[in-house]
């Protein structure tokens, strides 16, 4: 079972899971508790009309259900979107992702439930390869969104806007999940996307006004990539800040 073959490498001492992810000692202890955290954010949203950010790590959206990949161990955010549906009741969940990556994992946890939609907005060509406009899963429940890098920023902000106007026209979610990648800002080592903190800012307040119509302003959400620190912080403060 891969959920015990990360804890026994974690416990063990630690590890290679693949050529980019490694668990360390800690791992077993830090990738639980990540998930759990995104967990915890579903029932408050459900309970106390919450809305949260879980600045967790390892992030989740390249990871399968049976093994990790891109630095992600479990699937959090796809896992939370499944916990929304048996937990909570919830008959719809949209899971919008602007990590500069195509969410891959995210899509192969989701996309054979119909009642899960999914928008990924990813730099193309990049890693992993996936994400394709064409691909629309199983149930046309997927909307990928590939963009070149060093396109002005408006061209992201209004790409990811129309692909959450397209996945939610005549179906309404009772649960938002974002995948915050900050690995989509300008600078970021791993890629070539050129948003600012104001657009983070931008797509979070876009998001949390749709909520607040759609589904009392159920939002939860969850860092995932973001690899220059100091921009990082600046944009999970800010992300925090428009969620508010």
């Amino acid at each position: 079972m891969y959920v015990a073959t990360v804890r026994d490498l974690a416990l063990g001492g630690g590890g290679r899971l693949d050529a980019d992810t490694v668990a360390s000692e800690g791992s077993w202890d830090a990738a639980r508790a990540g998930a759990g955290c995104v967990l915890d954010g579903v029932d408050l949203a459900f309970a106390e009309g919450v809305r949260s950010f879980a600045a967790v790590r390892p992030p989740g959206h390249h990871a399968l259900r049976d093994r990790a990949m891109g630095f992600c161990l479990f699937g959090n955010v796809a896992i939370a979107a499944h916990y929304a549906r048996r937990k909570h009741g919830a008959n719809h969940v949209l899971i919008v992702d602007w990590d500069v990556h195509h969410g891959n994992g995210t899509q192969a946890l989701v996309e054979d439930e119909p009642s899960i939609h999914f928008v990924s907005m990813h730099q193309w060509p990049w890693y992993p390869g996936t994400g394709a406009a064409e691909d629309r899963g199983p149930h046309d429940s997927v909307w990928n969104v590939p963009m070149p890098a060093a396109r002005p920023r408006a061209e992201y902000v209004d790409a990811l806007r129309t692909a959450v106007d397209a996945a939610t026209a005549g179906w309404t979610p009772d649960l938002v999940l974002i995948s915050a990648g900050c690995d989509s800002l300008n600078g970021d080592p791993l890629g070539g996307f050129t948003l600012e903190i104001e657009d983070v800012v931008t797509l979070t307040r876009l998001l949390v006004e749709r909520a607040e119509r759609w589904c009392d302003g159920r939002v939860v959400s969850a860092l995932e990539g973001g690899y220059a620190p100091e921009r990082l912080g600046v944009a999970a403060v800010a992300h925090l800040g428009a969620l508010r």
